[in-house]
């Protein structure tokens, strides 16, 4: 047994914020689950103060959530001190995390306060969240750039005003390991044993990780890391590489973690699905082409004895391959036996809707292999379940010497079925034109893309849309053996998800307006 390292998830806070990779209420209370169930330590779900989205969305992590802690990051500002609370009170495990930065640029010219100032803040603060929450985190934010012994003056200030956790974020990726290891060493050396170092890095240089496995050998007890690494800029130290080199090469670290690794690439796919950020395929771990092996010496070697050329097993990480095949004779037991054999767990009205897109893709697929299965999972996990249009039929017209037309049938949730034809550049944007006609909704389509997601001539592809409505941007996915509807149903989606936010957005200006005296 070695050394545990707490694991903290920012992928519903730090890695939300990334452009294009927003996610609504029901996104983010699937990925919490999915977090909890990939045995993070704690789940950082949001900023609350940001809007009242955020709030309600934190608040209900914090509610839904059981096997691990929820914490909210706050300004060191009593009423987002004060608000985050109200969030997060009811978790089973609370933690408030409060942010200040220490380095010169940050105080002199964003916060306009002098380093006393910012001492006496982060002492009133801590000592206010502490006394509403039993356990409240401090980060001193741009830390990497702070003036070593005023950091280290904040940071023991923090510490005896009862922050439990103390984090060192390199917020801009700037710090090298062998740096960032040192000023880890010297303030693991000032700091009560008790308090838990921890460390934020983000990869603006390509050293996220590095940085984070350079820390927990200086000693820091405590990595936050995002699904991926998405988040601001060039994103954030990603979890599976952190985790999967600590357990690859515990020899060397001498460390563990309690990430249920088997649980990895769902959670990377998952997150995909939801954001429509497609991962590289030379991503680390969970990448496409992480154990593929093209070159003949390779492939010899691999299937001679496969530590020739791996050093980590796809099992490992929960990619399976099942002999027993699926096709359009399974019944609903054999698929859910099959969802369950791949780590998935699906009850009620989720597993009905997934079997009906399975019997669906059946009926056009010979053989259903496991990644159309997790496929189909993944859809109907993000999928709203209560659609404000859903799509009946559509015909398409398109060739070289004939514009595109496009005739889209949807049905409104009220049971009325609507009808449009619309021309256009080509098939997908005459269709796209047709939904607009019908739902008439002041919506730009800013980017669209196709993958196939499974293998074969009938592989499926996903589709993902990403538009911009009133402001919001948001991000459709459909999946289909087709193309066409592939594109049509993310373009749906986007759209139904536009109207959830108007309706939400207008209950909240309703619920204000009763406020008022």
């Amino acid at each position: 047994m070695g050394r545990r390292i707490l694991i903290l998830d920012t992928t519903l806070r730090d890695g939300e914020q990334a452009p294009g990779c927003s996610m609504n209420f029901h996104e983010k209370l699937e990925m919490a689950g999915q977090l909890e169930r990939l045995g993070v330590d704690i789940i950082e779900a949001g900023f609350p103060v940001a809007s009242p989205d955020d709030f309600r969305a934190v608040e209900a992590v914090a509610r839904q959530v059981k096997d691990c802690q929820v914490a909210a990051l706050c300004r060191c500002v009593a009423r987002d001190v004060e608000r985050t609370w109200q969030a997060i009170r009811d978790a089973a495990a609370p933690r408030l995390h409060l942010v200040l930065a220490t380095s010169p640029v940050h105080m002199q010219y964003k916060l306009r306060m002098t380093p006393q100032q910012v001492l006496d803040c982060a002492v009133e603060m801590v000592r206010l969240a502490r006394g509403l929450c039993p356990d409240v985190e401090f980060s001193a934010e741009d830390a990497s750039r702070s003036d070593p012994a005023f950091l280290a003056q904040v940071c023991a200030a923090a510490a005896q005003a009862g922050a439990s956790t103390i984090n060192l974020p390199d917020t801009v990726g700037y710090s090298t390991p062998q740096e960032l290891g040192a000023l880890v060493a010297q303030l693991r050396q000032k700091l009560p044993e008790q308090v838990v170092l921890s460390v934020h890095n983000h990869n603006d240089l390509g050293m996220a990780v590095a940085n984070t496995l350079a820390s927990i050998q200086a000693g820091a007890g405590q990595v936050e890391c995002t699904i991926n690494g998405i988040g601001e800029r060039a994103g954030n130290a990603s979890l599976e590489e952190v985790v999967m080199a600590l357990h690859t090469r515990k020899d060397y670290f001498g460390c563990e973690t309690g990430i249920r690794i088997r649980q990895i690439y769902r959670t990377s796919k998952l997150l995909s699905t939801i954001t429509g950020a497609e991962i590289p395929s030379n991503k680390p771990v969970v990448g496409g082409n992480a154990f593929a092996h093209e070159s003949g010496i390779h492939q010899h070697g691999v299937l001679a004895e496969r530590s020739t050329y791996e050093i980590m097993r796809p099992e490992e990480i929960g990619i399976y391959r099942s002999k027993m095949i699926l096709g359009k004779h399974s019944g609903k037991h054999a698929f859910q036996e099959r969802i369950e054999e791949l780590g998935y767990r699906l009850e009620g009205e989720d597993l009905e809707e997934a079997f009906s897109r399975f019997k669906d893709l059946a009926d056009r697929k010979k053989e259903i292999t496991d990644r159309d299965v997790e496929a189909l999972i993944r859809s109907t996990a993000v999928a709203d379940l209560r659609e404000a249009y859903k799509l009946e039929s559509f015909v398409v017209n398109s060739g070289t010497v004939i514009s595109a037309t496009a005739v889209v049938k949807l049905v409104r949730e009220d049971g009325q079925v609507l009808e449009q034809v619309s021309r256009g550049e080509g098939p997908i944007d005459a269709a796209f034109n047709a939904i607009d006609r019908i739902v008439k909704m002041d919506s730009h389509l800013e980017n669209w893309s196709m993958q196939a997601v499974t293998e074969g001539e009938d592989a499926l592809g996903e589709a993902v849309s990403k538009i911009t409505c009133n402001g919001h941007r948001i991000t459709g996915r459909g999946l289909s053996t087709d193309i066409l509807e592939a594109s049509i149903r993310s373009y749906l989606n986007a759209i139904n998800k536009a109207i959830a936010i108007e309706r939400r957005d207008s209950l909240e200006t309703q619920r204000l307006r009763a406020l008022r005296p």
